[in-house]
């Protein structure tokens, strides 16, 4: 059975928490979970012997150094799904600047300096990113969520330029942008909302696709929805 070194940013809730958890359960695969709620994901996966949790925030500056000191204890990465995310809700015309500088900053920048941390620990690798419907072309957009759909839709652009500018490398990026499925993160968008998937049955389609994706697609922007949101 193949070893594999896995790192899930965004894993203490949600879809996140389940990726961990299902990938746990292969035995040969060494995970390091990431997350600002450290005492939650040490909590949620106690008993996982081959689940480690550390603790990361993508809304400050030092992103990088922070993930460079986390990553320092791995011999390589081989997967890195990046799904932590940050919505604010909010009419346009009162996002502050404050609003759109934590919105991009966990969903873009952090993500970015992750990929340039991890990028010494990678010889053949496959990078998820975790967009939303919301940042995908031609999609229904919805109000109040300008800050986090756009934010999410330059996660899409970065993973088509990070994949055109490693091409010739054995690292390969490619972006899901999730439709809902029944997480807190929805309940704050749309509240009263139910999804008609769990976060577990999508967590499923994630795992699968970074164990497996990378072997034919690559830059690839793929919507994963069964709804409108």
């Amino acid at each position: 059975m193949m070893t594999k070194s896995i790192v899930v940013v965004g894993a203490s809730r949600g879809i996140g928490c389940e990726v961990v958890k299902q990938l746990a359960t292969n035995t040969s695969y060494s995970i390091l979970a990431l997350s600002r709620n450290v005492d939650r994901m040490n909590t949620t996966f106690t008993g996982l012997a081959n689940v480690t949790c550390g603790k990361l925030d993508l809304g400050v500056e030092n992103v990088k150094e922070q993930c460079e000191k986390l990553f320092s204890k791995l011999e390589s990465i081989d997967i890195l799904i990046n799904n932590a995310g940050l919505l604010v809700n909010k009419p346009f015309g009162e996002l502050t600047r404050k609003d759109l500088t934590s919105s991009y900053s966990v969903n873009v920048l952090g993500v970015m300096e992750t990929v340039q941390a991890a990028l010494p620990k990678m010889n053949r690798a496959h990078i998820v990113n975790i967009s939303s419907m919301g940042g995908f072309q031609g999609s229904v957009k919805f109000p109040g969520l300008t800050a986090y759909s756009t934010s999410k839709a330059a996660l899409c652009s970065f993973t088509e330029l990070f994949a055109e500018e490693y091409k010739e490398s054995s690292i390969t990026m490619n972006c899901l942008c999730l439709g809902a499925a029944q997480t807190e993160m929805l309940e704050e968008a749309f509240p009263g909302y139910e999804a008609p998937v769990s976060a577990s049955k999508m967590a499923e389609y994630i795992v699968d696709f970074a164990l497996t994706a990378d072997q034919w697609l690559n830059g690839k922007i793929i919507p994963v929805s069964l709804s409108t949101p």
